[in-house]
């Protein structure tokens, strides 16, 4: 074992051989082969419908894997072949080893993943909270209407907008530069409330609690529908309408229009025009 992998082995708990093997056995369909004269497997996953292999590991990581009860091996019903198969421990134990040290035990339960924030910044989310990732994941979603949902999202807790989460305005203005910084923040408070406005009349008051309760609340369709006692479903052919609309609001749209079917021209400004605040 090098160097670079005793480490790897002492951080994570998997040496990079095991993690690879790890990552190709937890791919979409992927299951491996397992040689019983040689013990070695061939990891193979579904392409459009077909077996492909796309790796293979070693003898000795297949004992490991069993020995660390991170995959099994399961015989095939019909063909009588031998596969190798990931199970939940090996999928928990490969989701701390490729979390930050200090998220590890928390990405073995949360699908953990890093965006971009507002500002630029990397916030760490989590994908299963939101029901909105769970209908993207799911193909419910369109990819411009999901990042609608997540910008309202973003919005609604930056302006600090549900009743679980309090502004302390007290705060806010002071000398010095710490009074600054509070300040600053008072600002992006306020302008985060100004785009969430703009945003839920953009939409219309018939839609808009409903984006409040998804994108702010988090609450699931199913119990949408029983609160407001909506028909089975109806719930997200509602929430697909409002999110269209909220992704039109903001410009979001998966492919870009030409000037045949775009607006046109808005508005014609001098050189110094200046637009009204």
């Amino acid at each position: 074992m090098t160097k670079a992998a005793k480490t790897a082995h002492k951080e994570t708990g998997l040496s990079r051989p095991l993690q690879r093997a790890l990552e190709d056995l937890c791919g979409e369909g992927a299951y491996g082969v397992l040689d019983s004269g040689s013990g070695e497997i061939a990891i193979a996953a579904a392409r459009k419908g077909v077996s492909v292999r796309i790796a293979c590991a070693g003898a000795e990581i297949v004992a490991e894997l069993i020995a660390r009860d991170l995959a099994c091996v399961e015989t095939g019903a019909r063909s009588g072949r031998k596969r190798l198969l990931v199970n939940q421990a090996g999928r928990s134990a490969l989701a701390r080893a490729k979390a930050a040290p200090e998220n590890a035990f928390l990405a073995q339960h949360r699908a953990l993943e890093v965006r971009k924030g507002p500002d630029g910044d990397k916030v760490l989310m989590d994908n299963e909270e939101s029901p909105l990732a769970w209908l993207a994941r799911r193909k419910l979603v369109g990819a411009a209407e999901f990042e609608a949902g997540e910008r309202l999202r973003r919005d609604l807790d930056m302006g600090q907008m549900l009743p679980s989460v309090t502004a302390n305005w007290s705060t806010t203005v002071s000398t010095g530069a710490a009074g600054a910084g509070r300040l600053h923040m008072a600002e992006n408070l306020v302008a985060a409330r100004q785009r969430v406005d703009q945003a839920l009349k953009a939409v219309g008051p018939d839609l808009a609690g409903l984006l409040v309760d998804v994108c702010g609340f988090l609450k699931g369709l199913e119990l949408i529908e029983q609160e407001r006692g909506w028909p089975r479903r109806s719930a997200k052919v509602a929430l697909n309408i409002a999110l269209a609309a909220l992704a039109r609001h903001y410009g979001l749209s998966v492919s870009a229009r030409g000037p045949v079917r775009s607006g046109g021209l808005l508005h014609w400004g001098a050189e110094d025009y200046r637009p009204r605040i």
